[in-house]
């Protein structure tokens, strides 16, 4: 196991940081591939501001 310097990367080894990377490709093919109707950005951008709103 390598350890990675904090100034390098967030992970503490090698390992990490692959399996974080191939989580994060795998969310990304799963996202690809949906057949799910997408959301438009506007959309998303006003549902977070009115949560963000709420705790102001």
């Amino acid at each position: 196991m390598a350890k990675l310097s904090p100034i390098v990367s967030e992970f503490a080894s090698t390992e990490e940081e692959e399996a974080h990377d191939a989580w994060v490709r795998a969310k990304v093919e799963k996202a690809l591939a949906s057949t799910k109707p997408r959301i438009p950005h506007d959309e998303v951008m006003a549902k977070a501001q009115a949560i963000l709103d709420k705790y102001k």
